[in-house]
């Protein structure tokens, strides 16, 4: 089980075996190979964060690429500029400001992916609890390939 600290991070118990976070059924929907790594993707407001763990014994992974997309105020999620990609930083943290999200097929959701080659890819389609929300927070736990 992953416990996860007030601020939403991951805590670490000694000797943890965190399974593989799987791919979630049309997490891939529109995404584009190679979106460019940005400062923010449009206008923001919006922020897109989480960590990025090696599944076994949950070590932060540094320097890993998450593209992020969605439906946003400012484009569809099928749409160029609203992709884009970040690194975790050394505590394999990942933030990334945007658009406010705004219901696709009925849901606020977004899409990220990891997409690098070091570890299996996989992507998550989080679903926003209310799409006033300005945050939406999730966490990628990784296979090595």
């Amino acid at each position: 089980m992953i416990a996860t600290s007030s601020s939403g991070r991951f805590a670490q118990a000694a000797g943890q075996n965190l399974a593989a976070t799987p791919s979630m059924r049309g997490g891939s929907n529109n995404y584009r190979p190679g979106a460019p790594i940005v400062e923010r993707i449009g206008g923001g407001g919006f922020w897109m964060s989480g960590t990025v763990r090696r599944a076994g014994d949950g070590a932060p992974l540094a320097g890993q690429r998450i593209q992020i997309w969605a439906h946003t105020t400012e484009g569809h999620e099928r749409d160029p500029h609203s992709h884009g990609a970040t690194l975790t930083d050394e505590n394999g943290v990942f933030r990334l400001e945007m658009p406010q999200i705004v219901p696709a097929f009925g849901q606020p959701h977004g899409h990220l992916a990891y997409d690098s080659g070091d570890f299996e890819t996989v992507f998550l389609r989080p679903v926003m609890k209310d799409w006033k929300d300005t945050h939406l927070e999730t966490h990628f736990v990784l296979k090595p390939v």
